[in-house]
């Protein structure tokens, strides 16, 4: 399946640029070649190999307090998911998808936020469930979490930071949730191995281009085309 890799060349590239997004990009294209139930395990594991890369490059940035209430909220929010995932059509799990890809487009290429001084102590305990929740279920479980801190004020590179190790431990907790409910076959883990050097040079090119490129620009383009693949989604689920 070289359009697979194809899919983790882009995925790779796209978090290493933004720091985000490998999922949301990853999951609506390997939904037309595979069901939800054998996507979502393949781009978490895709998504393992890509926020543990940027967190050892990161690592100076990271703050474990920020992180923790996200972590805290995310375990229910794997078993949540799990629970979804494994009891839910494929065709309700894609119809959710697309119209979470697609809210999560809408919001960033029409919200301007302004960034309040302080949150509610509640708000990363709730976004980290439903990013557990959704990563678990959907494979793509990073907007309630982007959204959260696109909030905070944090700098550009304790957004990154934090965003790659929280994705990465979530990670690690819905991977193993994944294999212990038998979702991740023998053919996920050979697709993976197959595709993870991809991944890597698409890594190694969004960091190449991290500071060489407008990266408002891109990630304009890249939500529209976020909004694309969410409709395209849509359409195929439901017709």
């Amino acid at each position: 399946m070289e359009m697979i890799w194809a899919i983790f060349l882009a995925a790779g590239f796209t978090q290493g640029v933004s720091g985000f997004g490998s999922a949301l990009v990853a999951m609506p294209l390997l939904t037309l070649f595979m069901d939800v139930q054998m996507a979502a395990p393949l781009c978490m594991l895709n998504g393992l190999l890509i926020t543990s890369s940027l967190s050892l490059q990161l690592r100076r940035h990271i703050d474990w307090l920020r992180i923790r209430p996200l972590l805290l909220g995310c375990v229910p929010g794997v078993v949540f998911g799990l629970v979804v995932l494994k009891n839910i059509s494929n065709t309700i799990l894609q119809i959710c998808l697309g119209g979470l890809i697609i809210g999560y487009a809408v919001f960033n290429l029409l919200t301007t936020v302004k960034k309040p001084e302080k949150m509610s102590g509640l708000w990363p305990y709730v976004a980290g469930f439903w990013t557990g929740g959704f990563g678990s279920a959907l494979g793509a479980g990073g907007p309630p979490t982007i959204i959260y801190v696109s909030l905070t004020g944090w700098s550009h590179d304790e957004i990154k930071a934090s965003l790659s190790i929280f994705f990465f431990i979530s990670g690690l907790f819905t991977a193993l949730g994944h294999g212990l409910s038998g979702l991740t076959t023998k053919l996920v883990l050979y697709e993976f191995a197959k595709g993870a050097p991809f991944t890597l040079i698409g890594i190694l090119a969004g960091v190449y281009f991290y500071n060489r490129i407008n990266r408002r620009y891109y990630l304009k383009i890249m939500f529209w085309l976020l909004l694309v693949m969410g409709v395209g989604m849509l359409v195929k689920a439901l017709f």
